[in-house]
């Protein structure tokens, strides 16, 4: 088994080109409020759940992005209320949130 029932990396990416970035998008602000919604679930930590940032994940333009391990899952996102699907469904409940993936 993984250290990590679920390893969730959410592209916090700021391109200096012009081109939209995540971070475009509030990405960061977003990572942290996964962070805080995982810790109040008592979900973080090993055999659970890991929040983390990752620089570029080469996938802006359909973003914001996040991916989750170990199933290789990605997604995008507009607000909390999409966040919250992702976690309660996918990280909680096992279910791929198929309007969310990319």
């Amino acid at each position: 088994m993984s250290y990590y029932r679920h390893h969730v990396f959410f592209c916090t990416n700021k391109r200096d080109d012009g081109r939209q970035s995540c971070e475009d998008c509030g990405a960061s602000v977003m990572r942290d409020y996964a962070k805080q919604r995982i810790k109040a679930l008592g979900l973080r930590g090993q055999g659970g759940v890991r929040i983390n940032a990752a620089g570029c994940l080469d996938r802006c333009e359909e973003g914001p992005v996040v991916v989750v391990y170990p199933e290789g899952v990605w997604y995008t996102y507009v607000d909390q209320e999409d966040l919250d699907e992702i976690i309660d469904e996918h990280l909680v409940a096992g279910r791929v949130v198929e309007r969310l993936r990319i």
